[in-house]
């Protein structure tokens, strides 16, 4: 006998005693309830978007590791009057430190190595020995200089960041904007995430950073990976072709539904949901990542390493065709930026492997008239001290993490260009003017796409979840159009 036909006669049967069952279960339950309880697992959405969005989507760009602000972006002169000094106390100010350097016995500043040099109209400082294309679009972005985070070690931290929390399981920003806003795309998913790693690997990545927690599983993240598969078993094994998959997935489809019925479980209703998008990406997915039809010149535009599959190069002008074609939140993890030592020289190889194409991504978006509607967001978990870790010596020095105070720049999407906003100490390591908690910077970009972040809502546990958490907290509307 075929074996569906097998599975439904049998199934036929579970289901009359099933729902025999659930029937008088679910009567008695109703009965204790209040009226309103059948909505105690929605969504307190409130009609999204909730006001007239000035973003259609977004680009994160996430280095992951934690890059130095005070080398990159937060650049004071006085630093070189400092360096070598010691951190003062009242600067410290008994603040917690990792255990990497909680043993050290001196606490010696050190100035970046590199030349700063104030550019674009509003005079930003910026580190041009490594940044040359990124001082380039400095009149196209915003630097956010006061980004702060509780935490100071790199789970939590990436962990916090991305999903609004330090405890594991839940959703992530893609995912949240997947269940809230959809796709904008039929054939591609909301929410991609691609990796790439610098010098040296760093800290791990972990599914669950682009995973949906609580939520639905087809609202996740899906990776894609730069090897001939570009998502894991999307393609059919030998002898089977579209029409033999359609027929298959049409009758697992209906058995699915059959079973939904009886356990009203939502992950089938997920599980249905994905195997129809995997058949439509079998026909999107192929096409999307053969960029062979680009054009030269685009492949010079984001630099030498756009034509080597994997590369940071290589994903931004992914995300630009992603982007085109309706994917609503992409995120490109760049891994290796957590330098305890030796940050001269894998600091300025990390910077030439993202600088040229992170700027070229926000000039080729605006040239599309995308950017206007685009969200390009680079930055990662937390900064870098003040302070040498290791041997203060000009090629062998590095710095330990700092949550503190760190940078951020963004662009497009109802971003200002050319903003700078809030302002640290001449260490680059407290806050004296406007701080924009890493939340407060996830409530903005939900506002950018349309969404009151308190009204975004979903029970969990008894609890209202947020991705901006339970705190007050608020969108920065002073870098806002």
């Amino acid at each position: 006998m075929n074996p569906l036909e097998e599975f439904q006669k049998h199934e036929t049967r579970r289901n009359f005693l099933g729902r025999s069952c659930s029937l008088v279960g679910g009567a008695a339950l109703a009965s204790l309830l209040p009226k309103s309880a059948g909505a105690a697992s929605a969504t307190s959405l409130g009609g999204l978007p909730h006001f007239a969005p000035k973003a259609k989507r977004v680009i994160y760009l996430f280095m992951a590791g934690g890059p130095s602000h005070i080398d990159l972006f937060d650049y004071k002169p006085k630093m070189r009057e400092l360096h070598g000094t010691e951190l003062p106390d009242s600067v410290r100010n008994g603040q917690r430190i990792t255990g990497m350097t909680s043993g050290q016995s001196t606490f010696p500043c050190v100035a970046p190595m590199f030349n700063f040099e104030r550019v674009g109209e509003r005079q930003t400082w910026m580190n041009t020995d490594l940044l040359p294309h990124t001082a380039s679009i400095a009149d196209k972005i915003s630097i956010i200089r006061t980004m702060n985070t509780e935490a100071i070690n790199h789970d939590p931290a990436i962990t916090y960041i991305n999903t609004g929390t330090q405890q594991f399981g839940h959703p992530s920003m893609g995912a949240w904007l997947a269940y809230g806003l959809g796709s904008l795309s039929d054939n591609l998913p909301a929410y991609v995430t691609m990796i790439s790693v610098g010098k040296k690997p760093g800290q791990a990545l972990y599914a669950r950073l682009w995973g949906s927690g609580f939520l639905p599983s087809k609202y996740q993240g899906v990776q894609f990976r730069s090897g001939n598969d570009p998502v894991l078993y999307l393609n059919d094994p030998p002898g089977m072709d579209r029409s033999l998959r359609r027929k298959m997935l049409d009758g697992l489809g209906s058995l699915n539904r059959q079973r939904y019925q009886t356990v009203r479980d939502p992950e089938i209703e997920s599980r249905i949901s994905q195997y129809e998008m995997a058949f439509r990406m079998q026909a999107s997915v192929p096409d999307l990542m053969d960029t062979a039809s680009e054009p030269d010149r685009v492949f010079e535009q984001y630099g030498p390493q756009s034509r080597e599959k994997g590369t940071f190069a290589a994903n931004c002008v992914l995300a630009r065709r992603m982007a085109e074609r309706g994917v609503r939140f992409i995120q490109l993890f760049h891994r290796g930026w957590d330098q305890h030592n030796n940050l001269p020289k894998d600091l300025a190889h990390n910077c030439e492997s993202v600088d040229q194409p992170a700027a070229a991504l926000v000039k080729d978006l605006e040239e599309r008239g995308m950017l206007d509607d685009t969200m390009v967001v680079f930055g990662g978990e937390f900064g870098r001290t003040i302070y040498s870790q290791g041997t203060l010596t000009k090629d062998n020095h590095g710095r330990d993490h700092h949550g503190r105070c760190f940078s951020t720049w963004v662009a497009g999407g109802g971003f200002q260009p050319g903003v700078d906003y809030g302002e640290t100490d001449d260490y680059a390591w407290n806050i004296v003017k406007d701080p924009v908690h890493i939340n407060d910077f996830s409530a903005t970009v939900l506002h950018n796409l349309g969404i009151d972040h308190e009204r975004f809502s979903v029970k969990h546990q008894g609890l209202d979840s947020r991705l901006t958490g339970v705190e007050e907290r608020r969108v920065v509307k002073e870098i806002l159009t």
